[in-house]
């Protein structure tokens, strides 16, 4: 399932910069993120961005959560 969310999150080099959006959509991942961050609700994003539907503020969470998985190296 996680795979088929990810695939909602496309990456354009000439739009928005080639960041990451929905869908095809000038809806940048970071838009959503940053929303979430200032306390809207899922609810609440989707009413101000009509175009989105659940699965894709699930597929931002997903992918903001795969790109911090990352081991930590100690320094030597």
């Amino acid at each position: 399932m996680n795979q088929e969310l990810l695939q909602r999150i496309t990456f354009n080099p000439s739009q928005c910069g080639g960041k990451p959006c929905i869908r095809g959509l000038r809806i940048r991942v970071s838009d959503v993120l940053a929303l979430m961050a200032s306390g809207l609700s899922k609810e609440e994003i989707l009413d101000e961005m009509i175009d989105l539907d659940e699965l894709d503020i699930q597929a931002c969470l997903i992918f903001a959560a795969s790109k911090i998985d990352h081991p930590v190296i100690k320094a030597a």
